[in-house]
Parts: structure tokens; C-alpha cells; sequence
């Protein structure tokens, strides 16, 4: 996952919401993995952007990481406390009038998706429904009754309905057209898909791997990138955990967390041994260093399907 003109540079970025689980853990495996094995840099960012910083969820992850010997470079980046760099790249979306204000509530625009005349869906991945366009095109005095009502407006980009195409090692190529995103939400938070843009283009990222339940969002980012003029990385998006009952890996599967597997008097060999089973590099019951799953990395012959943990006996 080289690009000979610019050194690899990976990363991580969980949200400090919660502990770890063996999912995040597995995703940051193989992050850790594709940057090492390129010769590169493997950063970590905390996605705080709605919880805040919250220290002692932060320690634990970043605990978690080294004990699995997933070293890191460079200081550890909050999104916290990066909103100007934010603010910068929604100005340069507004001055290119790109932009808009929007008033609609997530259950307004649920419902105007549901409606028998609906526009048609024009993107598979949305925090809050496809976006049928309500406030697109409200004139002046629209906007200054909805203020007047004391309606906050989250600010959405101008999509125009462009057709992207993303791109992914493992996936092949994806085309969507592109729904008209948020950029900064109606508290002045900005907008996930436009903090992730900036920050990776700001740290340098060249890939990314991540879980592919992010997949169908990847148009939507790669789509800013173009309209902010910021490289796009190399994406690899890795299969799901899944827990015993086939729903996505959560904390009530049971010892889900290195805490809960180190409980159970297994050790980092272990649990390495284990993640490295689930994506084709090992045997099982195979204990591994961290330095021994790098040497058997291999992006290519990842599995297109979900892991399914099974309970500890």
C-alpha cells in the first residue's frame, strides 16, 4: 500500500466512547501491519468529535494497543481540539458557495424520504437518511422565518448529485452518487465525514483501514477531497466482527475487551494468535508476536466475510 512519492503513513482512530473490543482491535492490526510493512508511520487519532476527550478511555486504548505491541509515532491527535482547522475548510466550501443552511430535523428527513414522490436514494451511507434536498433551495425569507422559529441550521454541502468513484484494495470500486452531506451540525460541531478529510490530509495519511461497515460512506469523503484539492488515500476496509448471535461485535457478547481475554488467564500471544487466525495468517491455536503477524501480513488474501467470535470455553 506504498505510493512511491510520498512515505506511507497509516492510522487509527477509534472514539474514546468505550473500551476496545476484539473488532477494533483486529481493524487496528491490520492498520498497524499495512504501515509497518510499507515502511511507514502508524499514527493514532482519537475521534472525539461528539464525546469530547475522556481520559481515562484514552489511556486504556492506548494501554490496550501497546500491550499488543502496536507501537506508535508521534503524539496522539484529538479532534477535540482541532475545530479551526475544521472551521478553515468549511469556509473555503462556503466562499466556493457550496453550501447551504438546513432546518430539517433527522425525523423530517426521514419522512420526506419515505414519501410516495420521494427523490431517489442518492447515497448508500448517511448518519441521518438520504437527503431529499428540502432546504436546497429556500429562498431568503424561508431561512429568516425558520431562524425567527429559533431553528438552528446544520450547514450541508452543495453536492450537485455528482457521481464518485472510490476505490479499494480489497473491494474494487465503488460509484454512488452523492447526497448533499453535512458539513457542520446546527450545535457547530463539524460533521464527521469532513473531520476525518481534514485530519487525514493534515497528518499525512496515505491509508486507511478501517472496518467496512464504512465502505459506502468512502464517495461522500472522497468527494470532499476533490473540492477541498486534498490527496485521497489508499483505502482498505476490513470485514466485521461479529459476535454468537451474528449482530456486530458489542460488550453483552461477553469477553469481547483484551481486559475480559486477559481475565480469562490468556495472554497477548494469545489474543494476537486469535485475530491473526480470523484473517487467514495463522492456525489455530497459534501464539504470536506482534512482529510475527507483520512478517505473515498480507492484505491481499483477506476475507471478503464477517469473523463470527466464538465464546470462550
Amino acid at each position: 500500500m506504498t505510493d512511491s512519492a510520498r512515505r506511507a503513513v497509516g492510522r487509527f482512530a477509534p472514539s474514546p466512547s468505550g473500551s476496545l473490543h476484539l473488532g477494533n482491535l483486529r481493524t487496528a492490526l491490520v492498520a498497524w501491519c499495512a504501515a509497518r510493512h510499507a515502511g511507514g508511520a502508524f499514527l493514532v487519532r482519537m475521534e472525539d468529535l461528539t464525546t469530547g476527550a475522556v481520559a481515562d478511555r484514552e489511556t486504556e486504548q492506548l494501554a490496550d494497543l501497546a500491550a499488543l505491541g502496536l507501537d506508535r509515532d508521534g503524539e496522539v491527535v484529538r479532534q477535540s481540539e482541532r475545530r479551526a482547522h475544521y472551521d478553515a475548510a468549511i469556509d473555503r466550501l462556503v466562499d466556493s458557495g457550496r453550501t447551504y443552511d438546513c432546518f430539517c430535523s433527522r425525523r423530517e428527513i426521514r419522512e420526506a424520504a419515505a414519501a410516495p414522490h420521494a427523490p431517489s436514494p442518492v447515497s448508500e451511507a448517511s448518519e441521518d437518511g438520504t437527503y431529499p434536498g428540502t432546504c436546497r433551495d429556500l429562498s431568503n425569507a424561508d431561512r429568516a422565518r425558520r431562524r425567527a422559529e429559533g431553528r438552528a441550521p446544520a450547514l450541508r454541502l452543495r453536492a450537485d448529485h455528482m457521481v464518485v468513484t472510490a476505490h479499494d484494495r480489497r473491494l474494487g470500486e465503488l460509484e454512488l452518487v452523492v447526497d448533499d452531506l453535512v458539513l457542520r451540525r446546527a450545535d457547530g460541531v463539524a460533521a464527521y465525514h469532513l473531520a476525518v478529510v481534514v485530519d487525514d490530509a493534515l497528518q499525512g495519511v496515505t491509508q486507511v483501514v478501517r472496518g467496512d461497515d464504512l465502505w459506502t460512506s468512502t464517495p461522500r469523503q472522497v468527494l470532499l477531497q476533490q473540492l477541498l484539492g486534498l490527496p485521497t488515500p489508499e483505502y482498505l476496509h476490513v470485514p466485521l466482527v461479529l459476535g454468537p448471535d451474528g449482530a456486530r461485535l458489542a460488550k453483552r457478547h461477553g469477553s469481547v475487551t483484551l481486559a475480559d481475554r486477559f481475565a480469562l488467564g490468556e495472554r497477548a500471544e494469545d489474543v494476537l494468535g486469535l485475530l491473526a487466525t480470523s484473517l487467514g495468517w495463522a492456525g489455530p491455536g497459534e501464539r504470536l508476536d506482534a512482529a510475527q503477524v507483520l512478517e505473515r501480513f498480507d492484505p491481499d488474501s483477506l476475507p471478503r466475510e464477517p469473523w463470527t467470535l466464538v465464546a470462550p470455553r
